[in-house]
């Protein structure tokens, strides 16, 4: 089976300095986990990175290619998702600007899943551009 028949999924996080930690390794892990259980785990590629900037996410979707992004991380409801900048200094990334960036890959990526707290308005915002 070559990599075009396989559904890709790519894995994100973020846990900025100077923000409570949040366990995003052991949700990595329990992902991977379900995935190496599922009866359909033969049908799935999926490839991660970790402590991502906002400039980064773009880059991995190239590199990857997913048609499944899931970003796990920190949010701060309307002013959308934080990420720490080249710089380490946080960075907040609103939803029209998430948007704008899945828009960029409309025609490959099927579905995002922001799995941040207090991403709800963030996404809700996002769904609606």
């Amino acid at each position: 089976m070559n990599s075009n028949s396989h559904t890709r999924i790519l894995l994100l996080s973020a846990n900025p300095l100077g923000t409570s930690r949040l366990r995003l390794d052991e949700e990595m892990r329990e992902i991977k986990e379900g995935l190496k259980r599922s009866k359909y785990r033969e049908q799935f590629l999926l490839y991660t990175a970790e402590a991502v900037r906002y400039r980064d996410i773009h880059r991995a979707i190239l590199e990857y290619e997913p048609q499944i992004i899931h970003f796990s991380g920190r949010g701060d409801g309307e002013e959308g998702l934080v990420f720490e900048d080249e710089n380490g200094l946080l960075k907040l990334v609103d939803a029209e600007a998430l948007a704008g960036l899945f828009k960029l890959f409309a025609d490959q990526v099927e579905c995002v899943l922001l799995n941040a707290c207090y991403s709800g308005s963030c996404v809700l915002n996002v769904l609606n551009l």
